[in-house]
């Protein structure tokens, strides 16, 4: 099984709903957001995914969250802006865009807000 892993940081802001705390307030974090795909068949070039392509959808994804208020907007607006919500919304948009010359799965998505704090998604059955 091979595995390769991409990472981008942004910046935004958040505020915590049904949560009693600083979190509950508005505040920003520098996020981190770590993609893994795994397959066990790699293409032509001896690659499973082309790091250029999946840094690309990586930063498409985020970069309607970059330096802004997630609260205000889709999905976020009903979805409480966790890093756990957060690591399933970039492995569901990442699942919708991945188009590879093999079969991959999503292992998993970690995002963190910072450097010592994280959350993990990982599909049902990986």
């Amino acid at each position: 099984m091979f595995e390769v892993s991409v990472e981008h940081t942004f910046a935004a802001g958040h505020a915590l709903r049904n949560y009693r705390g600083k979190c509950e307030n508005v505040h920003g974090h520098n996020y981190r957001v770590r993609i893994t795909l795994r397959g066990e068949q790699l293409d032509a070039t001896g690659m499973l995914a082309d790091f250029t392509e999946l840094k690309r959808i990586l930063r498409g994804i985020s970069e309607p969250l970059d330096h802004v208020f997630m609260n205000e907007i889709e999905p976020f607006i009903t979805l409480n802006p966790t890093a756990e919500n957060m690591a399933w919304y970039f492995c569901t948009q990442l699942q919708e865009q991945l188009k590879l010359d093999v079969p991959v799965e999503v292992a998993e998505v970690s995002v963190w807000e910072t450097d010592i704090q994280s959350a993990t998604y990982k599909p049902s059955g990986k």
